[in-house]
């Protein structure tokens, strides 16, 4: 059996309760994140291939277990050509250089503003390029979002590079199907709507929100980050972005009060609830393929460069939210939106990508096994928690849960504490003992020292009929 780790949140199989789910951050700050390592989790089980989550755990040390352990390194990634992520691709470098094993990277991108200028990725190069070198060093090439990216490697000396895309958008292999439910929008469709702390903040999506949602009652908006997870279930608004009144998942923005936002911190449940909408629109890139996934048209409001090249290598329809009046009515994107190409060309793409498979060694699931049935299958037996809602009820059962799994946690806390005092006092202990048998050796031995150094030559000059040394080097 061939054994591939995996860097992902957590397996797709693993049922994990919100509240462990939010302590654990298994979605890596993203619940997008899950979307496209679920994706590439099910595209790598081939019949005789099993995969294993990592945790997106970078362990340097663990390096000689994985290559005792595994065949292959399997890394999907999103922007991590980014500042704000280069001590993390620092310590994955770390740990790549220490495998011996073949190590395949999905989808990589580079992030920038909507023009595509790659300056503010300037200081960051010296690591890029030793990130690239490592991976290249035990794949045939690494595979990247779009042209942008393989642009930007393409400038640093790096030839080995192909557009492949992003994973999520093969989770039903070659077959995508997306059509409209209504010949136009109307008052009681039911929209979804997504966009970055970000987007809102600076780009003025919050004014297409607030517009949306006089108009549209079922409005829904989906959120994506840790920040928002929090605030939806513990109205935690302690962090820089928890205090952005203008996201709906703030506690004070008229959507939660509503009941009318959802954070899912499983894919499944995210595709079943999109299923029933009638159109998803916003800057987040896998807020909408998630919506295409589940057969639901979307169109993306572009805000940077890791959305817009993967909107136009997989022909989304989209358009810059630069350009994007604030008072635009998802009915007008509905009714621009054409899917022709997405859905036409989803086969060529497909193609490119398992030959990038087959290039670095890697089977899938869709041409060496049962294009993912018993995947699916697997999933579909699972009973995952639902997306998370605002916390805006008094329900004495809902308290009750919340209140029980923090007093679980106080007790676990109180246990580990005690427990970390036990063994200081213990260490404590043990250095005292240490010294007090250190202290008459140390006597002991400058005595002895003195002894030769002092005494044993006196003693020697003052024994009878031996005459003291001459001085200088001179002769008797």
């Amino acid at each position: 059996m061939r054994r591939i780790l995996l860097r992902s949140g957590k397996s797709p199989f693993d049922v994990v309760p919100v509240e462990e789910a939010l302590h654990r951050d298994v979605i890596a700050t993203n619940s997008g994140n899950l979307i496209f390592s679920d994706a590439a989790h099910k595209i790598l089980t081939a019949p005789d291939t099993e995969v294993v989550s990592n945790g997106v755990q970078t362990n340097v040390a663990a390096a000689g277990r994985i290559n005792d352990e595994y065949d292959a390194f399997v890394v999907p990634l999103a922007n991590a050509f980014r500042p704000s992520f280069e001590g993390s691709l620092e310590r994955l470098t770390r740990l790549i250089s220490k495998l011996k094993i073949p190590v395949v990277v999905l989808g990589v991108g580079a992030q920038s503003g909507i023009t595509y200028d790659a300056d503010r990725l300037k200081a960051m190069e010296p690591t890029v390029r030793a990130f690239c070198s490592a991976v290249l060093e035990r794949s045939a090439s690494i595979g990247v979002r779009g042209e942008f990216t393989e642009r930007y490697l393409n400038e640093m000396g790096f030839r080995d590079v192909e557009v492949i895309g992003c994973p999520s958008m093969f989770l039903h292999g070659d077959k995508l199907t997306v059509e409209k439910k209504a010949a136009a929008l109307t008052p009681e469709s039911r929209i979804a709507i997504n966009g970055s702390h970000a987007a809102m903040r600076n780009g003025g999506l919050h004014k297409i929100l607030g517009r949306a949602h006089a108009r549209y009652p079922n409005l829904r908006y989906i959120g994506q980050n840790l920040t928002d997870a929090k605030q939806l279930h513990w109205r935690d608004v302690n962090s820089p972005d928890g205090r952005i009144t203008l996201m709906p998942t703030h506690p004070d923005h008229p959507m939660y009060r509503e009941d009318k936002v959802r954070v899912y911190i499983d894919p499944q449940t995210w595709f079943d609830d999109l299923r029933d909408f009638d159109y998803s629109f916003g800057s987040r890139i896998h807020g909408n393929i998630a919506a295409l996934l589940a057969g639901t048209p979307a169109t993306v409001l572009a805000f940077d460069s890791r959305t817009l090249e993967l909107c136009r290598y997989f022909e989304i329809p989209h358009q810059r939210l630069d350009r994007t009046a604030p008072d635009t009515d998802p009915a007008e994107l509905y009714e621009k939106a054409d899917f022709s190409a997405l859905t036409g060309n989803h086969r060529e793409r497909f193609d490119r990508f398992t030959a990038f498979l087959d290039k670095n060694g890697l089977q899938n699931t869709f041409t060496h096994g049962d294009g993912g049935a018993a995947f699916d299958e697997k999933l579909r037996s699972l009973s995952f928690p639902p997306g998370i809602r605002p916390w805006i009820d008094d329900d004495p059962a809902s308290l009750t849960a919340r209140l029980g799994w923090m007093y679980g946690r106080v007790a676990e806390l109180t246990a580990d504490n005690a427990k970390l005092k036990r063994d200081l006092a213990k260490a404590r202990s043990g250095a005292k003992a240490t010294a007090k048998t250190a202290a008459p050796a140390a006597k002991t031995s400058v005595y002895r020292r003195a002894r030769r150094v002092v005494v044993r030559p006196l003693r020697r000059a003052l024994q009878p009929g031996r005459q003291p040394a001459p001085k200088d080097g001179g002769t008797a």
